[in-house]
């Protein structure tokens, strides 16, 4: 939205695509499904995914709360 040509809010997607670019490995036995890893995005943003995710992959982050969603369809 603007005012006079001036910004005066943003509206974010609902989801966006990112790739995983740095995560840690699965520690063996941590399969509780609300366990959850740190991961770095190719944004520069960190989130937590679940324990499939890998490096390299794919998934769809919702902007608003930097929460992953799912893995991309893509």
């Amino acid at each position: 939205e603007s005012h006079d040509g001036d910004p005066i809010g943003v509206q974010l997607p609902d989801r966006v695509t990112l790739t995983v670019v740095e995560t840690e490995a699965v520690v063996k036995g941590q399969t509780a499904a609300s366990s959850y890893k740190p991961a770095l995005l190719d944004n520069g943003v960190r989130t937590s995914v679940p324990p499939h995710i890998e490096t390299g992959t794919r998934i769809v982050v919702n902007p608003a709360e930097g929460t992953y969603v799912e893995r991309a369809k893509d």
